[in-house]
């Protein structure tokens, strides 16, 4: 790794997007800049910057070819790889706004998204990691889209039966005239929308969050800045690309710095391990889960890891011992923790890499530079420091907006312009932020975010249930697992929590799915009849709601 820095100088706000007007010419520029350095790693496959403009801009001609127009939405549907990459640029250089899908989606939750969005071309897999994605879409009424790229596998035999492959898309981008992805890209404002990122609400239902070019080269600018990302880095991406921090933090990030990105397409301790030695990985960033799933292991020669020197994490508590062990034993010279959300862009407050173990594992760090944040109370005054209240965010990282979708704007972004985040924090002298609870409930599980109100929407399909009410309960490991709380409709069992788990399993991502089932009377409410997850909570801590796994064991 190159031991020059960031080359926008050490200024933490560089004004990414005063520099770079767009994605598509942050990749020109990435491609002047850097030339034959390596940008790209997948297995066998590896692409200079020079290289990845070219294949990028053969995939733009191609979606150019179909028909794709500016402002048109392309989604993609596959893990981390080499073609997500070339699909994502390709598309924005096509001057369309992707739509990034969960891996963990069923088909039905990837067709709402689909729907919401409209999106006309979906860029997925079949066969990679044993995955066929299309598949699970059998059946589904998708009136928006039209065609169906397939990214890695077989285009033969796919639905709709307008798929096709990677290859072909890319052919069909060879007899487009250069000139037209050119004028397309050129013509692309910097304040047009370039993704939308769907996050579920307390209603249960998804919404895309939009995000420009500006305020994205702006954040992830200042992110690389801050971290000091520098060329020659080599950047082992195991948060998915679909997830802000994986395509943004990770995928963006690289261009401007001049890292190398190396997709990880899902976590396995082993495979991690083996990359980091065979690539020399330097930045490695993730969940406190990835670096204790490290550590846990007994059988490392820590040596072989020495080629890190950068994590980034987050999403959890961080215990201080963790970050001590990061630096001592996984050889990390800086460790930050920071925190986010999508509707800011994923990034509202970091940590410096000056500030003590101490601060970086109690503690979310302060605002990035021109964003206000701030702790308020219920009426919206401001909080004093140390008291608890609600987080709130004004800047360039704030939204516009999620898709389509006035009123839920309106109830998460106020009338002067702060985004009301819905966690509840306090926020020391300094201006760091301690994450204390959620105002809408929402849990961490691995690094995921889980909606209660959508997991619940699901399981009362089930006609077991009278009643249910889901709360995270704390994990070692995971940070939080999901707890579903029953009224059951039917005496209450182990087969009927086994079969409640079973349904959950069947209808929903890995990490929405509930860990175990507790069987109550009925749910404690307040006045209005809403549901007091706090008591929950309080009740599962003192031992009072006992709860069965899958396998009708009692979970504690």
């Amino acid at each position: 790794m190159s031991e020059s820095t960031f080359p926008f100088g050490e200024a933490e706000d560089p004004r990414g997007d005063l520099r770079f007007r767009t994605i598509p010419d942050l990749l020109s520029w990435a491609s002047e800049s850097y030339g034959e350095a390596e940008a790209l790693v997948d297995g066998d496959l590896r692409l200079s910057f020079t290289e990845l403009a070219h294949e990028v801009d053969r995939c733009a001609r191609g979606l150019l070819a179909t028909g794709i127009e500016a402002g048109d939405r392309v989604a993609i549907w596959a893990p981390n790889c080499a073609e997500w990459v070339i699909g994502a640029l390709g598309a924005l250089r096509a001057g369309a706004s992707i739509v990034t899908l969960n891996t963990r989606y069923k088909g039905s939750e990837a067709a709402y998204v689909l729907n919401r969005s409209r999106a006309r071309v979906l860029l997925s897999v079949r066969g990679f990691l044993g995955l066929d994605f299309p598949a699970t879409l059998a059946g589904e009424d998708l009136p928006a889209l039209e065609r169906l790229v397939i990214l890695r596998g077989e285009a033969e035999g796919a639905s709709p039966a307008s798929a096709i492959s990677l290859e072909d898309l890319l052919s069909l981008g060879d007899a487009v005239a250069p000139m037209r992805s050119i004028e397309r890209a050129a013509s692309i404002e910097p304040d047009a929308i370039c993704d939308l990122v769907f996050t579920s609400g307390t209603t249960g239902n998804p919404k895309g969050a939009m995000t420009t070019h500006a305020q994205t080269l702006r954040t992830f600018a200042t992110w690389a800045s801050i971290v000091g990302l520098a060329p020659g880095d080599r950047y082992l991406v195991v948060n998915p690309f679909f997830h802000t921090f994986g395509y943004k933090a990770g995928l963006l990030a690289s261009l401007m710095a001049g890292a190398t990105v190396i997709p990880e397409p899902v976590f396995d301790v082993d495979a991690v391990l083996a990359t980091i030695e065979r690539e020399s990985v330097s930045v490695l960033p993730g969940p406190p889960t990835l670096y204790q799933s490290i550590l846990a292991r007994d059988d490392i020669d820590f040596s072989k890891l020495a080629s890190l020197r950068l994590a980034v994490t987050g999403a959890a508590v961080v215990p201080v011992e963790l970050v001590i062990a990061m630096r001592e034993k996984l050889s990390f010279k800086t460790v930050l923790t920071a925190y986010g959300l999508t509707e800011s862009c994923g990034v509202v407050t970091m940590c410096r890499p000056s500030d003590k173990p101490e601060t970086i594992a109690t503690t979310s760090g302060r605002a990035i530079p021109d964003l206000e944040v701030r702790i308020v109370d219920l009426e919206g005054n401001e909080c004093p420091r140390g008291n608890a209240g609600e987080v709130v965010v004004r800047g360039y990282a704030v939204m516009p907006g999620y898709f389509e979708d006035a009123e839920a704007t309106a109830e998460t972004i106020d009338a002067g312009g702060w985004l009301h985040t819905g966690d509840v924090a306090t926020m020391d002298e300094d201006g760091n932020l301690v994450i204390t609870d959620r105002i809408k409930d929402m849990f961490v599980t691995g690094g995921f975010n889980a909606y209660p109100a959508e997991i619940e929407a699901c399981l009362r399909q089930h006609p077991g249930i009278g009643a249910i009410a889901v709360i995270g309960m704390p994990d070692e490991r995971m940070g939080e697992l999901g707890l579903a709380v029953v009224v059951p409709a039917r005496e209450a069992s182990n087969a009927l929590a086994s079969e409640i788990l079973g349904f959950a399993r069947e209808q929903m991502a890995n990490f929405k799915v509930p860990r175990a089932v507790a069987f109550v009377q009925e749910l404690p409410v307040n006045a209005s009849g809403k549901v007091l997850k706090r008591v929950l909570r309080e009740q599962f801590a003192k031992g009072e709601l006992p709860a069965l796994d899958a396998r009708g064991e009692q979970v504690r």
